[in-house]
């Protein structure tokens, strides 16, 4: 399985998943894990992907047009063993079913929602999921990616030692 995580933040996933369960599988090549920097699909110099909301309002939010390009560099083709999960404080609470579902994947995009949320755009055209990981807002997706992958890669065969460690 191949985990793809965009982020404007992409040193945070280096203290998560250099130790216990995901680096040993990583390591046993039984998954991968590419971190993908939002800021390399932008074109002017100061490297920017937020912009004010369309319609007004409060703070800032992810534009649309380097998440999609960066989706389509990863998926150029989508199939139905690959999904793209914007991680998000509004979307649908991710559970134990879920990771299951993923589990069963290719390829799994999550992209790391940040500032006041990203354009509805990506929502509704490009995720497949909009999850959060609970009933709280966090700062950015980073943490609540880190925390899916870790759940999916333990429920991927050879990750544990026994199999029954994952229930």
């Amino acid at each position: 399985m191949r985990f793809h995580i965009v982020t404007i933040f992409p040193d945070f996933f280096a203290g998560p998943f250099a130790c216990g369960v995901v680096s040993r599988a990583q390591s046993a090549g039984l998954l991968e894990i590419h971190v993908h920097d939002l800021r390399n699909w932008t074109y002017d110099r100061h490297r920017t992907v937020d912009d004010r909301p369309f319609g007004g309002g409060e703070g800032m939010l992810l534009k649309p047009q380097p998440l999609f390009e960066v989706v389509e560099a990863i998926l150029p083709a989508r199939t139905a063993f690959t999904k793209t999960v914007l991680l998000s404080a509004q979307g649908e609470r991710f559970t134990q079913v879920m990771a299951r579902d993923f589990a069963r994947l290719e390829d799994l995009v999550l992209i790391c929602g940040r500032y006041e949320g990203v354009d509805e755009r990506v929502a509704e055209h490009l995720a497949d999921y909009e999850l959060s990981i609970g009933d709280f807002v966090l700062s950015g997706g980073e943490l609540a990616a880190a925390m899916l992958v870790d759940a999916v890669s333990r429920l991927l065969r050879g990750v544990l030692g026994d199999e029954r460690s994952s229930r």
